[in-house]
């Protein structure tokens, strides 16, 4: 059995896998890892150029694009490893990336999954947008990073470079224990893509194990290579994600207050998309919350064989705060500026 298994989800990403595959080849040269191309049905020439240029590769090839969720979860169910690394196609990784974050898996047998400090490829000094450093919600399910909030995406001047226990791990790099993943199911495939990390290290943490941000581990990403930010498909994939997520991992008495706050509040970004006259996102926006209505049958098992996990544990990453009125009102932009008490969720061996 592998050690560790690099899986790389690509669709129509040559152009990528050229640019940045060979540094991950180069920087993953240990005993025991291995590096795996999954690819989902490209039409360019990706497979050709992996088979001709990259032999190193092991390669995955499926019959169409499964998207994010389902490609990886076809994919790793091929790959025998004690540890799975997931990384985007349109990643870079630095000398010495890899090891920090192994030993944090092996050190503690309650960690499931860990991600590196993530920084933009672009604008070096910048966290990236959607990953940056170690994810959080709040309690109405709103996700944001140290490094990020909303739209505010902060410079790396040392401020995040303690190791610590997040909620949430960033899917464009996540090592995770693969018999772990494989026993909760992996990444949900009805996501399709976008916030299924959360849902997967929310059902690992509601099973009593821990997520954790590594700083000593460095990537850049270059983010949006699927989906531009203001894409509408983009916008319904979060927002649809966003409410399966809460839907399948909260406890029984809190789903439904919450999901009708969430309502109330899914209303109010409409409004602003109408201000800027971004009607296809409000319609995105009206969108998901069909379907997540109309989704709610398919997971009625799944919260019944969950019940015995959800109710266990009270998470202290959760933000206990709305972060949406800490932003817009009370004009935090940086996650220091929320003033949390990080002294609570310092990780610790």
């Amino acid at each position: 059995m592998l050690k560790v298994a690099i899986v790389i989800l690509n669709w129509n990403g040559a152009d990528y896998l050229k640019r940045f595959l060979p540094g991950i080849i180069k920087n993953s040269d240990y005993d025991g890892v291995k590096v795996f191309v999954a690819d989902n049905a490209s039409e360019d020439d990706s497979v050709a150029l992996l088979k001709r240029e990259f032999p190193e590769a092991g390669i995955i090839e499926l019959e169409k694009n499964y998207g994010f969720a389902e490609g990886y979860n076809r994919a790793l169910a091929r790959i025998n490893a004690e540890f799975f690394l997931l990384l985007n196609s349109d990643v870079e990784v630095t000398p010495g990336w890899l090891p920090p974050l192994i030993q944090t898996l092996e050190n503690d047998p309650l960690i499931a999954a860990c991600s590196p400090k993530i920084r933009d490829y672009e604008h070096r000094d910048f966290f990236e947008y959607a990953e940056t450093a170690g994810g959080f919600i709040d309690k109405y399910g709103y996700a944001f990073c140290q490094g990020r909030i909303f739209d505010s995406v902060e410079t790396d001047y040392g401020q995040y470079d303690q190791k610590r226990e997040v909620f949430w791990t960033s899917g464009a790099c996540m090592l995770v224990r693969g018999p772990l993943y494989k026993i909760t199911g992996g990444l949900d495939p009805y996501f399709f893509a976008h916030f299924e990390e959360i849902d997967l290290c929310w059902r690992l943490k509601n099973r009593g194990y821990k997520c954790v941000y590594v700083p000593e581990s460095l990537v850049f990403h270059i983010g949006g290579g699927t989906l531009p930010k203001s894409n509408p498909q983009k916008t319904f994939l979060n927002f649809r994600n966003n409410l399966l997520t809460l839907h399948k991992n909260l406890p029984e008495e809190r789903v439904f207050k919450t999901i009708f706050i969430r309502l109330m509040m899914d209303l109010l970004s409409a409004i602003r998309f109408l201000k800027s006259l971004k009607f296809r996102d409000i319609y995105a926006i009206v969108k998901a919350h069909l379907s997540f209505y109309s989704s709610i049958k398919r997971y009625r098992k799944f919260r019944k064989d969950e019940r015995k996990f959800i109710n266990n544990f009270s998470h202290k990453e959760i933000y206990p705060r709305n972060i949406v009125v800490q932003y817009f009102l009370g004009k935090k932009y940086s996650f220091l500026a929320l003033k949390w008490n990080i002294k609570k969720t310092l990780y610790s061996r």
